[in-house]
């Protein structure tokens, strides 16, 4: 363990110097994205994952598997839970060099 890193945030920091763990990281952003878009929106409508299981029809090991990150969502599935939440999805291409991790 590194000593004296007081937050996740600098331990991140410290370990993002590394060039094979920053290309790791960087490769898992986008599905850390989509995972948590969909946790902030169901927090937001206060929902708990049961609940949205039943509003959308999504089983809940499904809803659990796609917020823990084990399942990768198809489009058609997030573009149910986003209908479900009375939202829109949106996906979208943007140049690498104006993406901030």
């Amino acid at each position: 363990m590194v000593e004296n890193i007081k937050t996740f945030d600098q331990f991140l920091e410290q370990q993002l110097k590394d060039p094979k763990f920053r290309k790791e990281w960087e490769d898992l952003q986008p599905e850390m994205n989509i995972t948590r878009a969909m946790l902030d929106t169901r927090i937001s409508h206060n929902f708990i994952r049961k609940e949205l299981a039943e509003y959308t029809g999504i089983s809940l090991a499904d809803i659990s598997k796609l917020e823990n990150g084990t399942r990768n969502p198809s489009l058609k599935l997030l573009k149910r839970l986003a209908d479900s939440m009375g939202m829109t999805l949106k996906i979208e291409f943007v140049p690498k060099s104006v993406v901030k991790n």
